[in-house]
């Protein structure tokens, strides 16, 4: 199998081999893809080793790995932990987002494709990741204001589900790509008013289909990306815009993946009769 690394800031991804396509979704540096297919020269095919997705690159947005580079790049590596910060060559000066990958990071510095990179931000290496409500909302913070962009994955655009999927990897949870397949994952939280800080909501269409999701904070509000990344208010019928004063997003499901303290979202409410948060639509 061949791999390549992503060597630049963001790097779109695209349903089809043409600028035109639509993009689907992102590559951050220092992210590795197995190489699938190629058009001509200019375009490959590629399979994102941190979630699955398949779809097109750029050729020349991808650097190749040997097979050494690859075996140390996976095994050895950081995360950007800053929003934007910037990496030092001799010859350029490149930001990279939070959430991008340092191959071979030494706590200062690293080395690839002939360059060596310094880095002063804030890192943290796969092993120190903390899977706590906690941390994921200091983490989900960060992209607040963040704009929409259909297939984004960085403070600069992002989508529902790569907000989330970005989230979670940044305290050691892999999460698919879209909100239809990270739904899949995770326990059932049965009634939102069980559900704690930390869990993941899932939102439905008029069809009935997954087509959106945020994480759930304190005080029955939820962060999500609805034209930028953004709090709202959220109960059992979804999700309530203030601005509006109408339900913008209607609540399908609530699932976990943390380890919960019980400190529920909301309290729990005396009701005659109560269903299951998955068959109330």
């Amino acid at each position: 199998m061949d791999f390549a690394l992503c060597h630049l800031s963001v790097v779109p991804l695209r349903s089809s081999p043409s600028d035109k396509s639509e993009q689907v979704s992102q590559l951050l540096f220092g992210e590795i893809v197995e190489l699938l297919e190629w058009k001509g020269k200019t375009w490959v095919k590629v399979r994102c080793t941190w979630d699955n997705c398949i779809a097109w690159a750029q050729a020349r947005q991808i650097k190749p790995l040997t097979s050494s580079e690859h075996k140390l790049f996976t095994e050895k590596f950081a995360y950007c932990l800053d929003l934007f910060q910037p990496l030092m060559s001799n010859d350029f000066v490149m930001p990279i987002p939070i959430g991008a990958r340092l191959p071979d990071f030494d706590g200062m510095r690293f080395n690839f494709d002939g360059k060596t990179y310094n880095y002063a931000g804030q890192a943290v290496f796969p092993e120190n990741l903390e899977a706590t409500p906690e941390r994921v909302i200091k983490i989900a913070k960060r992209y607040l204001l963040a704009p929409f962009q259909w297939g984004g994955r960085s403070p600069f655009g992002i989508d529902a589900g790569g907000f989330t999927q970005m989230v979670f990897k940044l305290v050691g949870i892999s999460l698919h790509r879209t909100p239809d397949t990270q739904v899949h994952q995770g326990e059932l939280v049965d009634f939102i008013e069980q559900a704690m800080p930390g869990d993941l909501a899932y939102f439905e269409n008029t069809a009935g289909a997954i087509t959106h999701t945020g994480i759930l904070l304190p005080d029955g509000k939820v962060i999500h990306t609805a034209e930028q990344v953004r709090i709202d208010k959220i109960d059992h019928f979804g999700i309530f815009d203030e601005e509006t004063s109408r339900y913008t997003y209607r609540l399908r499901v609530a699932k976990r993946l943390l380890k919960q303290k019980p400190s529920p979202v909301a309290e729990q409410k005396e009701t005659r009769k109560e269903l299951p948060q998955a068959a109330l639509f």
